[in-house]
């Protein structure tokens, strides 16, 4: 089977859906890789790297669509909403669609993508299941967002992070709260500890407080208490807005008292919510630093802007886009090592392997035979259930 990898065509796309790296483990597996030239020169992988490996460089994106079984994307049309539909076209029935497409996001793209008749696996839905790690390409991104969003503070804010002993006096260190603790929320932390700051850390679950104190965070305890904290994914669940009103007001004071706040909370296929008010952000002394993870699902802070940094009473509201693509060199090193775990889990003997046969597989599935097929999907955009016997 060949795999086709285009280059990313979402604006200011850099990371590229497999690295040269991979390919001979890729071809032991019986898969053949074509690649779009130029596709990984922004992340350090020139054509001539990928031709060394064994791959086929092709010099259009439509060749590398009509030529592919299988295409590797990064971003492809749902997670790409700006110029990801430009593929639909170039698609054909039965094709195999690999890649990050936000299936959670918008019921129309999800649709679209089925009628073309392609059968798409989004890694967004890949399990949380020990033999799925290696596959998780949310956690591998997020590692990188968290890393970056605290080196953005750092480069943001007034204040130096380290505590210093010099000659002019002792500089005490910055304190970074991070409130939410998952994949972003812990590697924020370990960022933050290695540059010198006292971090602190909120999260809903009290189940991750020993992550927290494990990397030298002090975990801030609310008297508050979650109803279901988390589903059986591992995510956090949302609550109603009494809890959140309560949690605002117990977070305040913490919030003003950092120089540095990160935001990481997200619910997979809602909007974000609002965790950092405006009342909050004037609290906070001049100088301050605020980076929402979530501005893309609408922002944790009241006043983030999407793909903006913005300036309220001396405080710099800072709401990214797509983080992971300003490290393009180790996120697509990253990407591209669970893209290849899950091929070769998917394609055995030259075959795709039906979704009955493996969970991985079937609950990564999210369109097939031109129907949007994965039923938490379905349920999540109001779609009616499939009858049985069409899955």
């Amino acid at each position: 089977m060949i795999v086709g990898v285009p280059k990313e065509s979402y604006p200011g796309e850099r990371r590229v859906a497999l690295v040269p790296a991979v390919i001979p483990t890729l071809a032991k597996a019986g898969l053949e890789v074509v690649i779009e030239s130029c596709a990984g020169a922004q992340a350090g992988y020139p054509d001539p790297l990928y031709a060394e490996k064994g791959a086929k460089i092709f010099p259009d994106r439509a060749s590398v669509f009509g030529t592919a079984d299988i295409i590797a994307q990064v971003l492809c049309y749902g997670a790409n909403d700006i110029t990801g539909k430009d593929d639909i076209p170039l698609l054909r029935r039965d094709q195999i669609l690999l890649g990050f497409l936000r299936p959670l996001g918008s019921a129309e793209s999800v649709q679209q993508i089925a009628a073309a008749g392609v059968t798409t696996f989004a890694v967004e839905l890949v399990p949380r299941t020990t033999r799925a790690q290696s596959m998780d390409a949310l956690s591998s991104m997020a590692t990188i967002s968290g890393y970056k969003a605290v080196i953005e503070a750092a480069e943001k804010s007034i204040r130096l992070f380290p505590m210093m002993t010099t000659a002019a006096g002792t500089i005490t260190p910055a304190r970074v709260f991070i409130i939410g603790v998952g994949v972003a929320g812990l590697q924020a932390i370990s960022t933050a500890r290695r540059l010198g700051a006292v971090a602190s850390a909120y999260d809903m679950r009290p189940a991750v407080k020993e992550q927290v104190q494990s990397l030298g965070g002090r975990f801030v305890e609310l008297a508050i208490e979650a109803q279901n904290a988390q589903d059986a994914r591992g995510y956090g669940t949302a609550q109603d807005e009494s809890f959140y009103a309560r949690q605002r007001e117990l977070l305040s004071r913490v919030v003003a008292d950092s120089d540095v706040v990160i935001t990481t909370a997200v619910i997979p296929g809602k909007k974000a919510p609002v965790l950092v008010t405006g009342e909050m952000v004037k609290a906070m002394g001049p100088g301050s630093v605020i980076v929402d993870l979530a501005a893309e699902r609408g922002g944790n802070c009241e006043l983030t802007q999407m793909g903006k940094t913005v300036d309220v009473n001396a405080v710099s509201i800072i709401g990214p886009v797509n983080l992971a693509s300003t490290v393009p060199h180790h996120a697509s090193q990253m990407y591209s090592r669970n893209l290849t775990s899950f091929l070769t889990n998917l394609v055995k003997d030259g075959k795709v392997r039906p979704p009955e046969s493996d969970d991985i597989i079937r609950e990564t599935l999210l369109t097939r035979g031109g129907e949007v097929v994965n039923s938490r999907v379905r349920e999540s955009l109001g779609l009616p259930a499939l009858v049985a016997s069409s899955q």
